[in-house]
This record gives C-alpha cells, structure tokens and sequence, in this order.
C-alpha cells in the first residue's frame, strides 16, 4: 500500500495495519478481550441477596440509577463488579487534590520524572483499595440490608470482600489496557458501560414513538435533534485549539546561519477532555449514596431530593463542579512558567510579549480564558438536555444524559487518535525496514 507519510491515516491504512502490524493487532485484542471479561464479570452475581427486589428499588432511585450508569448495569444486577472503576476514579480526584496542597507530592509529580508518577500510582492504589472498602461497606449496611437473606456479621465481610476485590480487579483491567493496549483504560471502561445502556434507552425510545402521541413523538425529534447537535458541538470543542505564533531567533551553527522561523504554541479550548466531567460526576454521587444509606431518616431523605439530578440544586452545583474541576485539570495538565522558561532556553518568543515573567503571564491569561469557555460548555452540554426532556416530558435518555453523551465522544475521539498515532510510527517503522 502507498502511503504519504504527511497524511492522517486513512480508514482503510488504519484497519489494514490492525489486521497486519503484529504489534497493532496485539494491542487491539487486548483491549477487546480485557472489555469483555470486565463485562462478563458484572453478571456473576454476590450470593445471599433478592436482587429482583433490589433491582426494582434501584428504578425508582434516580441518584442510584445514575451510579448504575457508570457501572454498566452492575450495581443493579449486583455483581462483583457493581462497583466497577468508581473507586479508582475517586482516589485519583483525592491525589490529585492532595498533589496540589502536599510539596511533597508535588515534588513527586514535577521533579522525580517517572519514579516520582510510579510512586503516586502506588499511592492511588491504596487509596482506591480504602476507598472501594468504605465505599463497599455503605452499600452493603444502607442499601442490602434489607434485601438479604441471612443478614449478620458474615453477611457484612463476605459482602464487602467481594465487591473490594472486584474493583481492585476492574482496576488492575484498566491499567493494563492503558499501558498494553489501546486508550486509557479508565475511561474505557465507563465508555463501555455507557454503551451497555443505550439499547435499552433506544428500546425505551422505540416504545414511545410506538404510542403514537404527535406531542411525545415531536418530543422524541426535537431530543434527537438537540443530541445531535451537542455531538458536533463536542467534536468541535474537543478539537479547538488556540495557536500562539512563536518565533525562533537567528542560530549561527559553524558557518551556517539559521534564519528565523516561525511556528505556534497549541492551546486545547477544552485541557481536561472528558475528565472534569467525569470527576464531577463521581463526586455528585457520594452525598446521594450516604444518603440513600440513611435513607430511614427524614431530614437526610429531605438532603438526598437535593442531589437528585432533576433538581435545580444538582445542576447548579454540577456546573461549579465542572467548573471547578476543569480549572484545577487545566493547571495540572499546562504549567505557563515551565512552557516559558522552556521558550527561553530554545531561544523562541511570543511576538510582541518579552521573555520570562510577561510571557508567562500572557499563556495564564490565555489559558484562563480558555478554560472558561471550555468549562461553561461542558456545563451547558451537562445541562441542558435535562431541560429539554423536562419540557419535551420524554425521559428517553433518563439517566443517560449529556455528560454520557460528552464522555462517549471524547473517549472515542482520545482512542481514535492514539490508533492513529500507532499506525503512523508502523508506517515510519516500514519506511526505515526499506
């Protein structure tokens, strides 16, 4: 096959190196068959419950629901794997919280290079193994107790045992599809269990339109419509970029002298991805799972309606929290004073902006600028769907929602890049073999 080595890969190259390229296919395979056995897994159910029982009380629970969500169905069904990547997630917002308070964390992620990251995914590991256990613990005295056969202190241990040790599991998947396989691993696995709820979001969908109703079926059009469209806003955003014109000074090598040149400095409008969506989500979770734990007592079932995800308090505070999170991703992810000492020391300058302290300024302002408009887009993505559904009256998408719909594109539009990526060095690599 000829190829030009300064195009993106074509569809066709890309299946063709997958199926050829040894090292490609490998890759692929893993992932695929790692997917499944994650899948398979949440389907083993945790003996000793009525999970018909649980099933139909997790329905009418909408905070509950959305949690299922992100376990692909697990927490319904109630396999070892309900509690599926959860905790992992959780304990990297921890560390990565705790990075920015702790120097000594901090002095492990910038100055110890990748001995110092190993370490703090050690500590991550920890934590989730903590946090799955605490996590596994409210689940099992606040929500199963009721649905046990043979409630006791066994009950408890074996209960909590298993679904500790399923998400370590689920953990473990994840990490070796992000270092042996395609994509990040975390982000594929909530990619997977999205999917597994859109058959029965569209056999929900399917049923309505089977009523009839000209007002549900024009509302069915007009959320599709509006989903849509929030799909090529999201590819858009994912992909902007803002470039910042960079000069390079006259270099004299030898006899031989450089000329300026010019080139830019990429700026994502979107730095997080689909990653403050996603802890902001996870954290909205927490307060709706102690409650529903508590559920018995009024005032705390009064405390729960504010964190259900049709309340104006959810989403005021769901957009905060995207807010928030897209900000501190941003200062994590692109550090101005390093980008500017860097472009001091290969001789290179912003147009118009002095070296040091004023260039590292400018990229604060620029970046500052687009992270807002980055997060009050994945806000306006997060939210407005469930305005239109409460003003269609059509929950086709209940539970489903924008930030799944955001996450599916993104984690599709990282994976795809990176397949990329690989198809482009086995195409170097079979220039350099001729």
């Amino acid at each position: 096959m000829v190829v030009n080595r300064d195009k993106t890969p074509t569809a066709q190259e890309t299946f063709a190196q997958m199926a050829q390229a040894s090292g490609l296919r490998g890759r692929v395979l893993l992932t695929i068959g790692a997917l499944i056995l994650v899948r398979l897994g949440i389907f083993i159910p945790i003996p000793g419950i009525d999970r018909a029982a649980f099933s139909a009380s997790i329905a009418s629970n909408s905070a509950l629901g959305f949690l299922d969500l992100f376990a692909g169905g697990g927490l319904k069904t109630l396999g070892i794997f309900a509690l599926g990547i959860l905790p992992f997630i959780n304990a990297s917002i921890i560390l990565q919280l705790l990075t920015a308070a702790i120097p000594a964390l901090e002095d492990l992620q910038k100055n110890e290079g990748e001995a110092g990251r190993r370490k703090i995914s050690q500590i991550t590991r920890y934590v989730a193994a903590g946090w799955a256990v605490i996590q596994s613990t409210l689940l099992t005295v606040g929500l199963l107790r009721p649905f046990a056969e043979s409630w006791g202190p066994f009950f408890v241990v074996e209960t909590v045992l298993a679904l500790s040790a399923g998400s370590m599991f689920v953990m473990w998947i994840g990490e070796l599809i992000t270092e042996r396989g395609i994509g990040n691993g975390a982000s594929l696995l909530i990619f997977l269990n999205i999917v597994s709820s859109l058959p029965q979001s569209l056999g929900r969908t399917f049923d309505l339109a089977q009523t009839g109703d000209r007002t549900i079926v024009g509302g069915i059009v007009i959320l599709l419509l509006v989903f849509l469209a929030m799909v090529v806003g999201i590819v858009f955003v994912q992909e902007g970029t803002r470039r910042i014109p960079i000069i390079s000074a006259r270099r004299q090598v030898g006899r031989r002298q450089y000329m300026e040149r010019s080139s830019y400095l990429p700026l994502r409008l979107n730095q997080g991805g689909v990653m403050p969506i996603i802890f902001a989500s996870t954290v909205l979770t927490l307060p709706a799972l102690i409650a529903n734990a508590f559920s018995n007592n009024i005032a705390v079932a009064q405390f729960a309606n504010f964190f259900s995800p049709t309340s104006w308090f959810y989403n005021v505070l769901y957009l905060v929290m995207i807010l928030f999170f897209s900000y501190f991703y941003a200062s994590l992810v692109v550090q101005p004073e390093d980008m500017s000492k860097n472009l001091k020391k290969m001789g290179s300058s912003i147009p118009g902006i002095r070296p040091g302290k004023a260039t590292t300024e400018y990229i604060e302002r620029v970046l500052n600028r687009l992270t807002f408009l980055g997060a009050i887009f994945l806000g306006v993505v997060a939210i407005v769907p469930t305005v239109i559904e409460t003003a269609t009256k059509v929950p086709t998408f209940q539970g489903f929602g924008a930030t799944s719909l955001l996450i599916l594109v993104g984690v599709a539009i990282d994976t795809a890049k990176q397949v990329q990526t690989y198809v482009i060095s086995q195409r170097y690599e079979g220039m350099v073999k001729q």
